[in-house]
């Protein structure tokens, strides 16, 4: 089924001094014009193309791929406004128009917003949506506690980040769980919390508990052989700082080395934490000073 916002796959039926003509089948022949158009293609041979109008309304082809297509949500700029309505960069020569009636604060020239691109089923034409509650599943969504979900980052509120999980549901990743910068638009892995009775999503950005730590300490022990046993990192340490170290949050971080300590594998000093070496009787001895 051919479909226009899209990629299709199409046939190459002639060609002509203005570019290649495909088979759209119940949309006709669509010229891919000649800019477009890769050497070498002859009748019959299959070409992959995206569906779009160009400035003049009129249907054609495109080997060129849009930053997102109709059906898929996107994070982008604004570069112009009319008394109708904005205009985005999608990464096509004509530009994606967002109606006022689809926005939900004004948008303003040089900024982003995330949007959900659609066929309009009045027009045919393609346009987006800052209204993604209705492209959105509100019924009571079936994921368990610690599940790796896919995030797309849509705002910064006053309670943290909102997200798109799966792209189906909202969820929440709070502030006190963000422990490295998130970026609105940003697509990252993410894992489930908890399912709240209010039917919302609890997110967070390591799994929750102890699922990690065993992996942590055994990074955490080879780093510090890398540094000669000793590494300047300590419970005042910044998130920032242990998650450009090993990846991880500062409580996964505090887990891991509480696994270490009481393991004696680890010993805290000042200003840092020393790793023990094993006896061969079994015993650990800290590095005499």
């Amino acid at each position: 089924m051919t479909e226009i916002g899209r990629l299709n796959s199409l046939k190459v039926l002639r060609s002509t001094e203005h570019g290649l003509f495909l088979d759209g089948g119940p949309l006709g022949d669509i010229l891919l014009p000649g800019r477009y158009a890769p050497r070498g293609q002859k009748p019959g041979d299959m070409i992959e193309v995206f569906l779009m109008f160009d400035s003049e309304d009129r249907l054609i082809a495109t080997t060129l791929r849009p930053h997102a297509m109709v059906n898929e949500f996107a994070w982008l700029r604004v570069i112009s406004s009319t008394d109708a309505g904005t205009f985005l960069d999608w990464g096509l020569p004509k530009d994606l128009f967002v109606p006022f009636r689809e926005q939900t604060v004004k948008m303003l020239t040089g900024r982003s917003y995330m949007v959900r691109i659609y066929l309009d089923p009045v027009s045919n034409r393609i346009a987006a949506t800052a209204r993604l509650d209705r492209f959105l599943d509100k019924t009571p969504a079936h994921y368990t506690a610690g599940q790796a979900v896919d995030l797309l980052i849509c705002a910064k509120t006053d309670l943290g980040y909102k997200a798109i999980v799966n792209g189906t549901h909202w969820g929440m990743i709070f502030h006190n769980k963000v422990f490295r910068p998130i970026a609105c638009g940003a697509q990252i892995k993410g894992y489930i919390q908890q399912l709240r009775e209010d039917c919302k999503i609890d997110l967070c950005l390591d799994p929750p508990g102890y699922g990690r730590v065993g992996d942590v300490t055994e990074a955490i022990l080879a780093y510090l052989e890398t540094q000669g046993g000793f590494m300047p990192v300590t419970d005042k340490t910044p998130p920032e700082e242990i998650y450009a170290l090993f990846g991880i949050s500062k409580k996964t971080y505090k887990q891991a080395v509480g696994a270490l300590y009481k393991a004696r594998r680890i010993a805290f000093e000042e200003g840092g934490t020393r790793r023990l070496v094993l006896s061969g009787s079994g015993e650990n001895q800290q590095r005499k000073e």
